[in-house]
């Protein structure tokens, strides 16, 4: 997938932040050394990593999301199915309910989503 590829690890430490940001980042160390068992060091190297993806950022000690969350895995959806499906939805919906029915609940979801996106 594209540059905003996270492992497992990153992922761990991405929801940290998005569920307690804007969050010092000294906060934050202590925070990765109680949850994840990490170093000072370990987490430093980890943010410049997700700073580098254009993910967050640190400014004055300060680390906020550039990348919400939703925009993060919206994107994420997005590069997943037009890599494996050629960018088709209805090509990645039809394998998805391949091996399970949806609900008439779900249905209305998708159809009231669909209408909201609509091109014009």
């Amino acid at each position: 997938m594209g540059k905003n590829t996270l492992t497992e690890t990153e992922t761990r430490f991405a929801e940290l932040i998005w569920s307690r940001e804007p969050i010092p980042s000294g906060d934050l160390v202590k925070l990765c050394e109680s949850e994840l068992g990490w170093k000072k060091s370990t987490t430093y190297t980890m943010l410049k990593r997700l700073e580098g993806k254009g993910i967050f950022e640190n400014r004055s000690g300060l680390v906020t999301a550039v990348m919400k969350k939703e925009d993060f895995y919206a994107e994420q959806s997005k590069q997943f199915v037009d890599e494996t499906f050629a960018g088709s939805l209805p090509r990645f919906l039809a394998a998805f309910t391949r091996s399970r029915k949806l609900s008439d609940n779900e249905i209305d979801e998708f159809l009231k989503i669909i209408k909201e996106h609509k091109e014009e």
